[in-house]
């Protein structure tokens, strides 16, 4: 076979056709753009076989073998119709241009390629990928985070969470704190590109007898997104019956009250330079952020840790999260935990890798100067809302349910709006601006027929 591909080879260096259609091949790119140039180079590339074939003295021994290759090429073209009504899987790399003979040789058919080279250090690269190739080729050099930068990021945030707790209860010990706790993709093992951020959950315990979730639509902001916790029972239990009535504002627990209190606690009362000498590292209140953020230097890796108070019911649970206008004392439903959890539970049942899809696309928008704006948030409801409509999450149904998730969410981003997957009153998309939307369709539209520009 091979002697084949070598003579094939001799004859296209002197045929003026092959010659034409290997300089259509390359700049194919350049005219067609990415998806057209891939359709042409799989019809092109099967037409020049059988131009090849067609025009080569035939062997007596390869007759045969020729034969076969020829009804391949037809197979080829006819596998050409679907890739035009289905371009979900092909092969990308027929797009790039081909080698003319004036410009280098023949280059060897991918069976010649042996199993030690494909083991050495420097393997070459295969001539084609598929996208589930790419996906997971993509996963294992850009999105995976070391195990050593994990376990040194949860060390440090778990030892900085004791010290704070510490603090907090000699500080306050008025104040009933309950357990900090982390709560983040780094600790769910979703975390992805880097083990650069984890948010540090400082649960009030309030009196169940005393306080009432009222739910948005009650409220003067009228969004189902965000709550209130108001004060009840005053008539029996008069202020100052609670130690979280100092935090009250018109008859609510305040969350900017909260913020505002453990954002000077942070900032001008708990020695870090001494904390994070203990630690070997360097840790440091964020000033400038509106968040309650530690920013924390290590010689291996740089961690932001994102403090929020919450308030929890047995059904749900609430963040104090700095806000602007009517929404500053409001409380914001967390939703992360059921997230997860679904997710979890869902892949479980199933084998499934919708985990995995998630990882892939949290790594893409963290890469990708336009998709940076879509959080882990988004990109998991995507995926839960997915899920009810397509069963098949086997780990072969990555590229299709990659490719999936990119359509339903250009559909999203066209109506402005991504339904909670727990509570269809809450939009998701709420907190992003007209531009921003924008920017993400053009991005991701792009994506529909050629989504290995996002693998770049």
């Amino acid at each position: 076979m091979a002697e084949f591909s070598q003579k094939r080879g001799k004859h296209r260096d002197e045929d003026p056709l092959s010659s034409a259609v290997d300089f259509l091949l390359a700049n194919a790119r350049l005219v067609l753009g990415v998806g057209g140039a891939a359709v042409l180079g799989i019809a092109t590339l099967a037409v020049k076989r059988l131009i090849d074939r067609a025009t080569s003295p035939p062997d007596k021994d390869d007759g045969k073998e020729e034969q076969k290759s020829i009804e391949e090429s037809w197979q080829e073209l006819s596998l050409l119709k679907a890739s035009t009504r289905r371009p979900k899987q092909r092969r990308d790399d027929l797009s790039q241009p081909l080698p003319s003979s004036a410009q280098a040789p023949h280059v060897p058919e991918p069976a010649a390629v042996t199993v030690s080279k494909l083991l050495s250090p420097n393997p070459p690269p295969p001539l084609c990928l598929t996208l589930q190739e790419r996906l997971l080729t993509y996963y294992q050099n850009h999105v995976v985070v070391s195990e050593s930068d994990i376990t040194l990021a949860t060390q440090l945030a778990g030892d900085i969470a004791q010290e704070l707790q510490s603090y907090l209860h000699v500080k306050f010990p008025e104040l009933p704190f309950g357990d900090l706790s982390l709560s983040s993709p780094l600790h769910d093992g979703l975390e992805a590109v880097a083990a650069d951020r984890t948010c540090l959950l400082v649960p009030l315990v309030l009196e169940p007898n005393l306080w009432n979730f009222i739910p948005g639509e009650d409220t003067i902001a009228n969004d189902p997104y965000y709550w209130v916790i108001r004060r009840t029972e005053l008539e029996y239990f008069p202020r100052g019956s609670s130690p979280w009535d100092r935090f009250m504002v018109g008859g609510y627990l305040s969350s900017s009250v909260i913020l505002e209190v453990l954002r000077k606690v942070l900032v001008g009362s708990v020695n870090w330079p001494a904390i994070g000498s203990m630690m070997d590292c360097l840790i440091r209140p964020g000033v400038a952020s509106e968040e309650l953020l530690l920013d924390v230097q290590h010689d291996q890796l740089e961690l932001s840790i994102a403090i929020f108070p919450t308030a929890a019911s047995e059904e749900r649970s609430l963040l104090a999260k700095p806000q602007e206008g009517l929404l500053e004392n409001l409380w914001q439903q967390d939703f992360y935990q059921a997230e997860t959890s679904k997710l979890q539970e869902l892949d479980s049942a199933d084998s499934g890798v919708r985990r995995l899809c998630l990882q892939l696309l949290q790594g893409i928008c963290k890469h990708h100067p336009s998709l940076n704006r879509l959080g882990i948030n988004h990109l998991a409801e995507v995926i839960l809302h997915l899920s009810e409509t397509e069963t098949d999450w086997a780990e072969d149904s990555l590229a299709d349910r990659f490719q999936q998730v990119i359509t339903e969410l250009i559909g999203y981003l066209e109506e402005g709006s991504l339904p909670c997957y727990f509570n269809q009153h809450i939009n998701l998309f709420s907190s992003l601006q007209e531009w921003e939307i924008d920017d993400m369709g053009f991005a991701l539209y792009n994506a529909v027929t050629a989504p290995e520009l996002l693998l770049a």
